[in-house]
C-alpha cells in the first residue's frame, strides 16, 4: 500500500513538473518522440559506444581480464558483435551469417573491430528502416515468432550491458570511456 502510494505522489510530481516545464517553454513546438525514433537514436547511440570502446583500448590490453574467470576484453567485442548478428539475422528472416563464429576464437584487435563493424553494417540496414507501423510486426524463425521492435530494443540493452563492462576495463587500464569524454567535452564547451 505505501509502495502504490510514493509511486502515485512520484507521478503527480513528475506530471507537475512537465506541466510547469512546458508552460515555461512558451510558444516552443512540443518535441515529439515516436517508439521508432527513440529506437533508432538508441541503437546508434550503442553503436558509437561500442565501436569507440572497441577502438580506446590499446592491442596489448585486448587479452586483459580484470579476474581469471571473467572474458578478456577483446571476447567483449566479439561477443557484442556477434550477438548483432545473430539478433539481426532473425529480423532479416536468416540464419546468421556468423553462426559459425566462435567468440572465444583468437582475434587480433583489427580483427575484433572490424567484427564488431561488421555487425553494425549487417545490423543498419535493417534497424534504420523500422517505423511505428512495421515495429509490430510479427517475423518467424524456426524456433520463434517475435514482434520486430523487439530486436532493436534486444540490440540496444545488449549493447548497453556490453558497452558498461568495456567502460569498466577501460577504467582498470586508466582509460577514460567515450561517454564520459564526450561529457568532459560538452562540459568544457558550456563553460
Amino acid at each position: 500500500m505505501l509502495r502504490s502510494r510514493i509511486a502515485t505522489v512520484s507521478f503527480a510530481v513528475l506530471a507537475i513538473a512537465s506541466v510547469s516545464a512546458a508552460q515555461q517553454a512558451g510558444d516552443q513546438a512540443p518535441k515529439i518522440f515516436t517508439l521508432s525514433g527513440e529506437m533508432l537514436r538508441g541503437y546508434q547511440s550503442v553503436q558509437r559506444n561500442l565501436a569507440e570502446a572497441a577502438e580506446k583500448m590499446p592491442e596489448a590490453n585486448y587479452g586483459f581480464k580484470p579476474t581469471p574467470e571473467i572474458r578478456p576484453f577483446g571476447q567483449l567485442v566479439a561477443h557484442a558483435a556477434l550477438m548483432q548478428f545473430n539478433t539481426c539475422a532473425i529480423l532479416k528472416g536468416e540464419p546468421s551469417p556468423r553462426k559459425d563464429e566462435k567468440e572465444d576464437a583468437p582475434r587480433t584487435r583489427t580483427e575484433a573491430i572490424a567484427l564488431l563493424k561488421a555487425s553494425t553494417a549487417y545490423c543498419d540496414p535493417l534497424v534504420t528502416p523500422l517505423s511505428d507501423t512495421t515495429m509490430p510486426e510479427m517475423v518467424k524463425t524456426k524456433d520463434l515468432e517475435v514482434a520486430k521492435g523487439l530486436l532493436p530494443a534486444s540490440l540496444i540493452s545488449h549493447g548497453q550491458e556490453m558497452y558498461g563492462t568495456m567502460a569498466v576495463y577501460l577504467r582498470l587500464k586508466g582509460i577514460v570511456p567515450p561517454t564520459t569524454e564526450r561529457q568532459a567535452l560538452e562540459s568544457k564547451k558550456g563553460q
